[in-house]
């Protein structure tokens, strides 16, 4: 219940009910423009898309899918703007139900008019787009890390903002400590939050990695990943390289070596005799091979 308040007071903050004064006129007499008290049907020319917009990828199928149900019910909830100049309106929420509008083929759409400065905005887009959309755990790791570097809000803060406690903004956060090729498999919903929290316990990148390609490769539960995280932690040498280059190997290539297995997400081999050499990077199966493939965009 704590968590409700919090939120609403998070938003209440920010898009307050009562609307501004510098709203357009609407046209009581025409049922196709009225649209409730504080609701106002602006002309979708006379509106710009969100430069702060936090997702930046939308699904065409859903859009269409979302089109198709305008067409026949209209827009249900109104989208958010702020006012520019006359006649000239920036969007601060709601840019699907903007976009699939405009593949809907409307003229006008139903929209608050809210009084914001650019940080302002940020944060109500944020906010906006963390509890109405159905993001994947990076993007909203990434929309709690803006709140914090961009909006300068502190954790506890977010929390109060998106109606979460610390420890769960904290777990999000910690996310984004994962090497990248992690990251995108669980953006992607290659591994589930629940793989990613038990993979992050483990200090050591290669060990991470290491533990990524098992459960890949295996199919591993995140019960399976939690055993194997708490075994790897409890032992003193690490699994898959050592800390220090081998005897007689080159200090450069053993660097290099460890940032290809870094980038290819599995243990690469790379032998030189100082003036020619091979790169060898090893997959296990054939969805490894594709996503070594998609990496190298072949």
């Amino acid at each position: 219940m704590s968590k409700k308040k919090a939120l609403g007071r998070g938003l209440s903050a920010l898009l307050s009910d009562t609307p501004t004064n510098d709203r357009l006129e609407v046209d009581v007499a025409s049922p196709a423009n009225h649209t409730g008290g504080g609701v106002n049907e602006i002309s979708m020319g006379e509106i710009e898309t969100n430069p702060f917009q936090p997702r930046q990828y939308f699904n065409e199928e859903a859009l269409n899918e979302l089109a198709d149900s305008i067409r026949v019910h209209g827009i249900i909830q109104p989208i958010t703007v702020r006012r520019l100049a006359h006649n000239q309106y920036q969007l601060i929420s709601g840019e699907r139900r903007f976009q699939a509008s405009k593949k809907a083929g409307l003229s006008a759409i139903p929209a608050y008019v809210r009084s914001a400065d650019d940080q302002q905005m940020l944060e109500m887009a944020l906010i906006e787009n963390i509890q109405r959309e159905n993001l994947n755990p990076i993007e909203i790791s990434l929309s709690y890390q803006r709140l914090i570097s961009e909006c300068n809000l502190k954790q506890e803060e977010l929390g109060e903002r998106v109606g979460k406690n610390r420890s769960t903004v904290t777990n999000y956060l910690r996310l984004l400590k994962l090497p990248p090729d992690i990251q995108i498999a669980l953006r992607d919903n290659k591994i589930s939050m629940g793989h990613a929290r038990a993979i992050i316990n483990v200090d050591s990148p290669d060990s991470q990695l290491f533990i990524f390609n098992k459960t890949l490769s295996e199919d591993l539960s995140v019960r399976k990943v939690e055993e194997l995280a708490r075994e790897l932690m409890n032992k003193k040498s690490e699994p898959v390289t050592e800390k220090s280059p081998p005897t007689g190997a080159p200090k450069e290539i053993f660097q290099l070596q460890s940032r290809l297995s870094s980038h290819f997400g599995t243990k690469v081999s790379v032998k030189s005799d100082g003036k020619k050499g091979d790169i060898r990077v090893p997959f296990v199966s054939v969805e490894d091979l594709n996503r070594i493939l998609d990496i190298l965009k072949m």
